[in-house]
């Protein structure tokens, strides 16, 4: 399913109905609806600690995880063509029944974090008017939330212990990636592309690979394990 393209969405709220929207749009086993679920429940809690002011910067915060949600939402409501690379392996094998929810709901998760969160905080870096490592808290809160999150997709979207054992592929599968390290691996990714903002080509370039490289892994993630 392509949705109709929308202006990015400018803070979490409007991130919040567009989400939920998709949700109401989508069929429950739709890959694209599994991972929305999940993000969609990230948001709802960052809404939360931003009422609760648990951020550093809570402007700083609202803006990283907007820009953050709305390269989201640019990809999935693309033609999967026109989608960042690291968004198409889900894109194109959403409704492949051979692939089990937990890999739709890490393979988004893969894209997102390992591709569009690097560049959302040179996007609220810009748009705030001050260098990543003043983001550098309020990321770190964020990257706590979604690693609580992930916890809670293994455990929900695992087979039972009396389904799953040691042979199973998606055993070998869930465990061979790691949000905590794709998150540094992403901070890292932002401060490059923070001293290349002002070389285009070599951002570009740079963005390119990154991309195609977050890719690849999402599609691994995706290889269909079932008939």
């Amino acid at each position: 399913m392509t949705t109709v393209r929308q202006p990015p969405a400018t803070d979490v709220d409007e991130v919040l109905t567009r989400m939920r929207a998709l949700d109401g749009a989508l069929p429950p086993h739709d890959g694209v609806a599994v991972f929305n679920r999940v993000y969609l429940s990230v948001t709802e809690e960052l809404r939360r600690r931003l009422e609760a002011r648990a951020f550093a910067d809570p402007t700083a915060a609202a803006e990283l995880g907007a820009r953050f949600a709305a390269r989201y939402l640019a990809a999935v409501t693309a033609e999967p063509r026109d989608a960042p690379a690291c968004w198409r392996p889900l894109l194109q094998l959403r409704g492949h029944r051979g692939i089990r929810p937990l890999q739709f709901a890490l393979a988004g998760i893969n894209a997102h974090v390992g591709h569009d969160l690097a560049l959302a905080v040179v996007d609220a870096a810009r748009a705030l008017d001050v260098e990543p490592p003043a983001l550098e808290r309020d990321f770190d809160r964020v990257g706590e939330l979604l690693i609580a999150i992930e916890e809670r997709v293994r455990e929900e979207l695992m087979p039972g212990p009396d389904l799953l054992d040691i042979a199973d592929p998606l055993t070998h599968l869930a465990g061979s990636w790691s949000l905590d390290r794709a998150r540094d691996a992403a901070w890292a990714a932002s401060r490059v592309l923070w001293s290349l903002r002002r070389m285009p080509e070599v951002y570009e370039e740079f963005t390119e690979k990154l991309d195609t490289g977050v890719g690849l892994i999402g599609r691994f993630l995706l290889t269909p394990l079932d008939r």
